[in-house]
């Protein structure tokens, strides 16, 4: 027999033998990971495990090794901040390709991810959660490596340094952020209006932007045409209100009077125009960088001269017939258009507030109504129209030089004896048709913005909804914005269904949502609870034999909300304005500016402070600072008649006493006077998922003296995070003390931080963001407001980018604010 190893050859271990295509354990290693990444830690502890160190010795430095590669060390970041991977390769080859791609954790998207550098946006989470990322390279051999990195991601938290306090001239943000300038009062609509010269001399103003930018949401659009898209950010309609106007920079030395005291008709034209309501396509672009769209079909003005309509009970309404609407069905314009709701249709809802000072009211008004009109003139009294008001501006003072117009003469309301006692052959009746919440499809500018009643009439200041549930009642929060007024809930009397959120006729939904319903009151208990008392005709003594008024029927409450609040008890307020609705929670928060006429023996638990913070000699008292109440509906439901309630912060400066008047431990990263504007993140993104932000706008005269109106970010907590405090009030002469039991929030602390500080003499008003949280607007209003054409005293926003011209008059604007590494602002 012969020798098998003369025969095959065969030396044992020389020789291979196994003609299979099973892979070699050289060939698995070297496939996952090259002998250089092992000896880097590139392993897997599974391998590691399996195959103890042993690996470790067969490293070496052959030229046919894969490429060494590297993914950065493991990281930790929050909710909502941009995140960079840094990966690197090298090879004795070229690398001819890397990619990131992710292994585990919630899903994000790359960016660059076929680069060393990838960047991604930490995703929202409740918790910390690890997010594994893999970095493989190629190179020109087809040779591959892989090595892995962990990025630890905690929910979200402010991610900003506190602005400090500041009087200067410009808007100020902190590090990392840009501003910039989008939308200024006279800037075109279209491209046959000219561009502004902003001298005084610039008329036109139905195709300009108005004047004092207040309240404000954006709509997102698609991508193209006018379909509604609610979920971008990049291109939308931005819609917003011209609340008031400063006169004496609209004309080009101020406003004039001719013989007789009369308003030139030109002038009076212009600042009417100036009010109301813009709509204005704007869009992002590939830079980031936004600007308006002045020649879109979309861009919009509504003025006090647009047609309008009414809807629900008062529609019809003897009480709001003129000379105009002899129906009662109609109406011309909205005006003082102060904060805002977006509806969950996809509408806009701007609301009336200051418009009584409009109107024009001889002597003698009361008697020339007779004594059929007597409930008419108590309900222009008690909404702050006495006799003798000459009315803002002096509109109907106008002579038209068309002798048939109307639009100067409805802004007086004296009644003439020998016309109608119904209004239709005057305007006795014109302050009826306003004071009320308005519908606005920002999408269809064909469509009559539409005034809906049965949220009552007031001095509305913000209209926001509650979240909605599919098959729930939703609700629509609103403050009445005057000192010692009220707070109040409309409650649809239709369920929510999923489907109205996307459909075409957003008019006809608002319809359904808001044209029926209960509409309370609230009365806020000492022991921190509240109830909500319904304003229904028949109820409650909401009566004909009423002793407050003598209510007719269900349209008589709505029109005299203010008298049916008062019949039933509810609590006086420190100026209710804006009403903002956390999108986790469901808690509802208000601002209460301020209150000068709060008295040392009226406090209450909601309302609990009385003081003095003086500036410089000037005593300031009362509550100058006021403070942010909010309320969680019992079982967390909108259809809720009773809640719970605290106080979240107390405005006062951080040098104020800090048992009685400082109450929430303000600091001054902090410290702020007169909260005003409100608004909670979207929770499309990050920053109103879990922890939702809360933004607070200022509009303050108390503390000017330390710093320019500011904008400031919180994330707030939740009602009852606190507990019972007592607080003790001394009155003016300083010789007597009243305690006064309330509930306060846990202290806000470096949850809550200032972010923004604007302009000379100016409000920080109006504020929205795009679905996805990185580009946040805002509205200033009236900088250098105490100023004239002679003596500017700002020239904001000419001066934003740089030094302006000493003539640049100053413009109330929109300003839209970004990250600079492109993350959610305020995270």
């Amino acid at each position: 027999m012969a020798d098998i190893a003369d025969i095959a050859g065969y030396t044992d271990g020389d020789i291979d033998t196994n003609r299979s295509d099973n892979p070699s354990l050289e060939d698995i290693v070297a496939a996952r990971y090259s002998r250089r990444q092992t000896m880097l830690g590139g392993v897997t502890a599974l391998t590691t495990a399996v195959f103890g160190g042993s690996l470790l010795s067969a490293c070496g430095g052959e030229n046919n090794d894969a490429p060494v590669v590297t993914a950065g060390q493991t990281a930790q970041s929050a909710s909502g901040r941009i995140v960079t991977l840094a990966g690197t390769a090298t090879d004795d080859k070229a690398v001819s390709s890397v990619a990131w791609t992710q292994i585990s954790g919630p899903t994000v998207t790359l960016t660059g991810a076929a680069t060393n550098n990838a960047t991604f946006l930490a995703p929202s989470v409740s918790a910390s959660t690890p997010l594994v990322f893999r970095f493989s390279a190629m190179d020109e051999k087809g040779k591959m490596a892989t090595a892995d990195t962990t990025v630890t991601v905690d929910p979200a938290t402010l991610g900003f340094t506190a602005l400090p306090k500041s009087l200067d001239d410009i808007v100020k943000v902190p590090s990392g952020y840009t501003v910039t300038v989008l939308y200024r009062l006279g800037d075109p609509i279209n491209t046959t209006t000219p561009a502004f010269v902003n001298d005084g001399t610039d008329t036109t103003f139905s195709a300009r932007a108005g004047d004092h930018h207040d309240g404000m949401s954006f709509f997102g659009l698609a991508a193209t045409g006018s379909t509604p898209d609610l979920s971008s950010s990049t291109r939308g309609v931005l819609v917003l209100n011209h609340e008031n106007i400063t006169q004496r920079y609209l004309h080009p030395n101020g406003p004039t009077t001719l013989a007789g005291g009369a308003r030139p008709e030109g002038e009076a034209l212009k600042e009417m125009e100036c009010h109301g309501v813009s709509a204005i396509e704007v869009t992002r672009a590939t830079s980031g960088a936004w600007s308006y769209v002045n020649s879109s079909t979309l861009n919009r003005r509504i003025t006090p001269l647009t047609p309008t309509v009414f809807n629900g009970p008062v529609r019809g309404n003897g009480a709001i017939r003129t000379r105009f609407s002899p129906d009662g069905t109609a109406g011309r314009g909205t005006i003082n258009n102060c904060a805002n709701g977006y509806m969950p249709w996809g509408t806009y809802a701007t609301n009336e507030e200051n418009w009584a000072g409009y109107f024009r009211r001889d002597t003698g008004d009361a008697a020339a109504r007779g004594g059929v009109s007597a409930k008419a003139s108590a309900s222009l009294i008690r909404y702050g129209i006495t006799e003798g008001r000459a009315g803002n501006y002096g509109w109907a003072t106008v002579t038209p030089a068309d002798a048939s117009s109307t639009i100067y003469s409805r802004w007086n309301i004296t009644a003439t004896a020998a016309l109608p006692a119904d209004g239709t052959g005057d305007f006795r009746n014109e302050a009826f048709q306003f004071g009320w919440v308005v519908e606005i499809d920002p999408f269809d500018p064909t469509k009559a913005p539409r005034k809906r009643t049965a949220l009552g009439r007031m001095n509305h200041e913000g209209c926001w909804p509650s979240n909605v549930v599919v098959g729930r009642k939703p609700a629509f929060y609103m403050g009445d914005d005057a000192q010692n007024e009220y707070l109040y809930k409309f409650v649809s009397n239709t369920a929510w269904v999923a489907a109205d959120a996307t459909a075409t006729d957003r008019l006809a939904i608002g319809d359904k949502y808001l044209d029926a319903g209960t509409l309370y009151v609230a009365r806020f208990n000492q022991d921190g609870t509240g109830t909500w008392l319904p304003l229904v005709f028949g109820q409650n003594g909401l009566t004909t034999a009423s002793n407050i008024y003598p209510f007719a029927d269900q349209g008589d409450v709505l029109i005299n909300a203010r008298f049916a609040a008062d019949a039933l008890g509810a609590t006086k307020m420190d100026r209710p304005e804006w009403t903002a609705v956390n999108p986790k929670s469901g808690e509802m928060y208000l601002t209460l500016t301020n209150n000068s006429s709060r008295t040392f023996a009226g406090t209450d638990a909601a309302n609990p402070r009385y003081y003095n913070d003086p500036k410089g000699t000037t005593a300031q008292r009362g509550n100058p600072n006021g403070h942010v109440i909010r309320l969680r509906e019992t079982g967390d439901t909108s259809e809720a008649v009773t809640f719970t309630w605290d106080i979240y912060a107390f405005g006062a400066g951080s040098d104020l006493d800090a048992t009685n008047i400082n109450v929430s431990g303000l600091t001054a990263d902090n410290d702020f006077s007169s909260p005003d504007g409100l608004w909670f993140a979207r929770p499309s993104n990050a920053s109103g998922l879990v922890n939702p932000l809360l933004w607070i706008e200022t509009d303050d005269g108390a503390y000017t003296d330390q710093t320019n109106c500011m904008l400031l970010a919180a994330v707030p907590g939740t009602v009852g995070d606190g507990g019972a405090r007592t607080i003790t009030n001394t009155s003016q002469d300083g010789t007597a003390t009243r305690t006064q039991a309330t509930f306060v929030g846990k202290a806000p602390g470096t949850n809550l931080r200032r972010f923004l500080v604007g302009p000379k003499e100016c409000e920080i008003t109006g504020i929205d963001t795009t679905p996805d949280g990185r580009s946040l607007f805002v509205n200033i209003q009236h900088p250098g407001e105490n100023g004239s054409p002679a003596a500017i005293s700002s020239n904001w926003p000419a001066n934003q980018g740089g030094t302006a011209a000493p003539t640049a008059r100053p413009r109330s604007a929109t300003i839209v604010i970004t990250k600079n590494d492109g993350g959610i602002v305020g995270l």
